[in-house]
């Protein structure tokens, strides 16, 4: 599995809204950042410019106008995301993350229940390779 780039949370809000909308332009990532932030729109811009020189975005020169892409695939990043928090907090026990979260009441109902179907599924496939 390939290293992916450190990315910021402010960068991370970036990356979120070229994930969803690729390709993106810089007035585009602008506006819809303005809606949920406070920063400005050189803020913005020099967030952008970081992503690009840690190769998380690419970009292409349309007439007068800068349009991104991911380098980074979003599936990819949030699982080494993941993987990293759940080695540094938790040893890499999945286990014990799930039992901390669970007895400090971190976890709805629905998100207990939508866990169950997910082990039931993944039981079920390992299952059933097993007798191919």
């Amino acid at each position: 599995m390939k290293t992916l780039p450190q990315i910021s949370e402010a960068e991370f809000e970036v990356m979120k809204i070229v994930w969803k909308y690729a390709p993106i332009n810089t007035n585009e990532i602008t506006e819809k950042l303005l809606q949920t932030t406070s920063w400005s729109p050189k803020t913005i811009q020099t967030l952008i410019k970081r992503l690009v020189n840690k190769g998380a975005l690419t970009y292409e020169k349309q007439s007068r106008v800068f349009v991104y892409t991911p380098l980074v695939k979003e599936d990819e990043y949030i699982g080494q995301e993941s993987s990293s928090f759940l080695k540094r907090f938790y040893g890499g026990d999945i286990s014990a993350m799930l039992s901390a979260y669970i007895e400090n009441d971190r976890l709805s109902d629905s998100e207990i229940d939508h866990l169950r179907s997910l082990l039931s599924r993944t039981k079920t496939k390992k299952g059933g390779s097993q007798h191919d």
